[in-house]
This record gives C-alpha cells, sequence and structure tokens, in this order.
C-alpha cells in the first residue's frame, strides 16, 4: 500500500474504534505524543479504542505533504475529528506529524505527534 492507502486504513480503523486494527499498522515501537503532552505506546493508544474509552464519531484526513528519506517517510496532514475520551468531548483540529519506516515491504507508523491547530491571536 501506499501512503495514501494506508492513511485511509489508520482513519478506517480510529473511525470503526478497532483498536486490534489499528495496532496490526504500527510498528512494535511505536510511540504517540498527544495533543496535550500525553505519550502512548503501541499497546495503549489502541486500547483506547478497544475498551470504548475512546470513540471517534467522525474524523476527517487531509495529507499536506510527504517527504521521504531512504527507508522514512514523514508525513505533515491535518487531522478534524468529532470524538469523546470517556464520555469527555475530544473534538478539535490538529496538524498531525506522521513517521513512517520501512519494515520489509510494509511501511508502519513508528510515530505520531499531534498539535492542536489554535484560532491566530487578536490584538
Amino acid at each position: 500500500m501506499n501512503i495514501d492507502e494506508l492513511n485511509r486504513a489508520w482513519v478506517a480503523a480510529q473511525r470503526a474504534g478497532d483498536g486490534h486494527a489499528l495496532a496490526d499498522l504500527l510498528a512494535d515501537d511505536f510511540t504517540l505524543v498527544g495533543p496535550l503532552g500525553f505519550v502512548l505506546d503501541k499497546k495503549q493508544w489502541p486500547a483506547g479504542y478497544a475498551s470504548g474509552a475512546l470513540v471517534i464519531r467522525s474524523m476527517t484526513w487531509e495529507q499536506l505533504s510527504a517527504r521521504v528519506y531512504g527507508d522514512t517517510t514523514v508525513v505533515v496532514g491535518q487531522i478534524t475529528q468529532e470524538a469523546a475520551y470517556q464520555g469527555t468531548p475530544a473534538d478539535g483540529r490538529f496538524r498531525v506529524t506522521q513517521i513512517w519506516v520501512r519494515d520489509g515491504d510494509r511501511l508502519l507508523p513508528a510515530g505520531l505527534h499531534y498539535s492542536p491547530i489554535a484560532a491566530p491571536a487578536q490584538g
């Protein structure tokens, strides 16, 4: 699969709340840095979906750039989501940096970093 297809599978797994499918997409040493600075690994992030604690009502992904460096691809995009974590709203727009690494004939996400997109300061 190419990066576009992989990202479609990544978003589909999140929308479906399919923690197992999501875990299958991730590198073994995967790390996610969330929009509030929390850090999750390959077991922790998909577990939120599998347990039902994290629920995505809608999610869109827009890829802005992809750069290839040997066996590593860095993708920058934007996610807009309507979601809840343990019943608390987690809606927002986030800039996302993805780090994909080649493992044999597959590309796997090794890292994700989410940053909230804030409105410009008024002054």
